[in-house]
């Protein structure tokens, strides 16, 4: 059974990542080996206001600026360190792109969940809130140029 450590992302894939699909509220993306979840992350729709935004994310853009957010990234704790977790964040971020040719979004907004969320979120080139450093944000044009 999938355990990541966090037992609220854990009872969330369990309990809601269907429903959420089903209702429309955010896509799930689950990673599996050997009928063993490896890990997940869900996307949906978003926004974030003006005065949250860092000031990379806010130039030039309406209030509230629309945003991809992505959720509940989760690996199965006995995978942790091996890099899972940023291959999942890659896999996001290409998403991200591809749907942004045809939706409007300034960039990627995530909830760091905790200190070692934030700390993973800032070493990928997230950039903290003005208002709350847990809430996380990166451009279109960092994550493209990031990927290279």
């Amino acid at each position: 059974m999938f355990d990541s450590g966090e037992a609220t992302l854990d009872d969330w894939l369990r309990r809601r990542a269907r429903a959420n699909q089903a209702a429309g509220a955010s896509r799930t993306f689950v990673v599996c080996r050997a009928g063993f979840v490896v890990g997940f992350y869900c996307l949906a729709a978003g926004a974030v206001a003006v005065t949250a935004a860092p000031g990379r994310v806010k130039r030039n853009m309406p209030d509230p600026i629309p945003m991809a957010m992505l959720g509940r990234l989760a690996v199965d704790r006995s995978l942790h360190g091996q890099g899972i977790g940023r291959a999942l964040l890659r896999d996001a971020v290409l998403r991200v792109l591809q749907a942004s040719e045809v939706l409007a979004v300034r960039g990627v907004l995530v909830q760091a969940l905790n200190a070692d969320a934030q700390r993973f979120y800032q070493a990928c080139g997230f950039t903290p809130s003005a208002i709350d450093p847990m809430t996380l944000m990166a451009t279109m044009a960092d994550l493209k140029a990031a990927l290279g």
